[in-house]
């Protein structure tokens, strides 16, 4: 009703939270493109961003309710529409259905020049990488994955996506706790967590916490976003009996294009980027 349609942004500005990935999949049902926008930035960034993708309207919730006032936008406040019952009338059925080339976000990176720019991305792109990595790694209906990475960086797609997916069990961490590595093998051990990504200087901050032995039923670390070390790999095996998967790829195209699994006997003294995903070709250049 608010006139979001085929391609157009919606500003999304929320702290990690069941209504988040409500509101990323209810933009895309509607058409639109998400753009996520991170509540710590500074105003004048999150008003650059706002005015830069053209978004008229703003998903927020309560705890982000004083950093969405004043942006200009109609703001949208999810919290209260979830407490609404979804019946009668007032609620009908999205009949629009994406074509490959339709936008699904918007995801501003630093900007080689400093200023913050927006990568588009089409539900073409999101979809082959998320059928990679099914092919790659599949999961069920055993399977949970923890989101954690903020929705900010282009990890976070699969992380939401992934496991909805396929029917696989999707496991919010609580604001902040990406950055607390106790509370995270914490998490994995109580939650049965089986997949979670880690940038690999946080991978080497969780493999020094002592819980990390009650993570029993972790079957795959993903690692990228940083070069992974070799003897980072070698200290992982040391500590895990895990599968390790290192990923590469810059946000302009779809999260990730190259794949390389690591193993205990691998020789060499770098992990490679591997080889290029499903239908995608990799050139290297002088």
């Amino acid at each position: 009703r608010l006139g979001v349609d085929r391609d157009q942004p919606v500003a999304v500005l929320q702290e990690r939270s069941l209504e988040l990935p409500v509101s990323l999949l209810a933009v895309m049902k509607a058409g639109g493109a998400y753009v996520p926008l991170d509540p710590e930035y500074p105003r004048e960034r999150l008003q650059d961003m706002v005015e830069d993708c053209g978004s008229h309207v703003l998903l927020a919730h309560e705890p982000t309710l004083a950093a969405a006032g004043g942006l200009g936008v109609e703001v949208v406040r999810v919290d209260q529409l979830l407490d609404k019952p979804a019946v009668g009338a007032e609620f009908e059925a999205l009949n629009y259905v994406p074509s490959p080339e339709d936008l699904d976000y918007i995801i501003y990176t630093s900007g080689s020049t400093g200023r913050p720019k927006g990568v588009m991305s089409t539900h073409a792109g999101l979809r082959n990488r998320l059928l990679w990595m099914q092919d790659t790694f599949p999961l069920d209906e055993t399977d949970a994955v923890l989101q954690k990475t903020p929705y900010t960086f282009d990890v976070s797609v699969w992380e939401f996506f992934w496991p909805l997916m396929v029917g696989a069990r999707l496991v919010m961490a609580l604001p902040g706790g990406h950055r607390d590595p106790r509370y995270l093998a914490r998490t994995i051990a109580e939650e049965g967590i089986t997949t979670i990504h880690f940038v690999p200087s946080m991978l080497q901050t969780l493999l020094r916490e002592d819980e990390l032995g009650g993570c029993c039923g972790l079957r795959r670390v993903v690692c990228s976003g940083e070069a992974l070390p070799k003897d980072l790999a070698e200290r992982f095996f040391e500590r895990l009996d895990v599968e390790l998967h290192n990923l590469y790829g810059p946000t302009e195209a779809a999260i990730d294009v190259t794949w390389w699994q690591c193993r205990p006997d691998d020789e060499g003294h770098v992990v490679p980027i591997g080889m290029p995903i499903a239908n995608t070709t990799a050139r290297v250049l002088d």
